[in-house]
């Protein structure tokens, strides 16, 4: 499997404890991961945990990228208070980017996200991904590595569009996350995430409040026929 071909981005919302399962799927994985979603408590949490330092080490190990979870709050959230989490996902996990949710779709938020970016960078990470969860003013493009411009369930997914402006740039900019997708539907995403210009996708099974606590089916990562 060549690099271009990493193609899945997987937020475990699982602690390894609970679920050593899933993580050691992960590792099965590596070679089709474009990185891992580390999210200890809505972020870093209050202190260093062991059994997520361990995990965090075996996916870069394995040549995983392992991206920290930091909450922005639609914007609303101060920065120093989201630099400081990327600080601890840096010095407690090793992580080598940062994975930034609730990211607004409005351009009167651009300058604020660049500044974030650019100073996440400074911190040491080497990609950033925002969660838009849809898609955003295409200012956004301009900034970050990657963009999550869907996150939703099956369902939803079927029905979604994309907007022209994506056609310029290249699929490796954009990832759709799609939870409640039956495992035999998996494989369907992959094919449909590329159609639609996103070469980067999550396919789980998982449903309810927290649908990311399960990892992908192997008809998800294995090597396209």
């Amino acid at each position: 499997m060549t690099a271009g071909e990493r193609r899945l981005l997987v937020p475990l919302y699982v602690h390894p404890a609970v679920d050593p399962g899933a993580w050691a799927a992960l590792l099965r994985a590596a070679p089709a991961l474009r990185g891992v979603v580390l999210n200890a408590a809505d972020g870093p949490g209050r202190r260093p945990d062991p059994a997520f330092r361990t995990a965090a080490g075996r996916l870069r190990d394995a040549g995983v990228p392992v991206l920290g979870y930091v909450d922005t709050g639609y914007g609303r959230r101060p920065l120093r208070a989201v630099l400081a989490d990327v600080r601890r996902h840096r010095g407690w996990y090793g992580v080598d980017g940062v994975f930034l949710d609730q990211v607004p779709t409005a351009p009167e938020f651009l300058t604020r996200y660049r500044r974030l970016a650019v100073c996440a960078r400074a911190l040491g990470c080497r990609t950033v991904v925002f969660n838009h969860g849809t898609h955003p003013d295409p200012g956004y493009a301009r900034i970050a590595d990657l963009l999550v411009t869907f996150e939703g369930d099956w369902e939803a997914y079927r029905r979604a569009g994309v907007p022209d402006w994506t056609r310029t740039h290249l699929p490796s900019r954009f990832c759709h996350l799609v939870y409640g997708v039956p495992q035999e539907r998996a494989g369907h995403v992959s094919r449909t995430a590329g159609l639609r210009g996103a070469g980067v996708h999550c396919a789980v099974p998982g449903t309810g409040e927290n649908p990311w606590q399960t990892a992908p089916p192997p008809s998800a990562w294995k090597p396209r026929a």
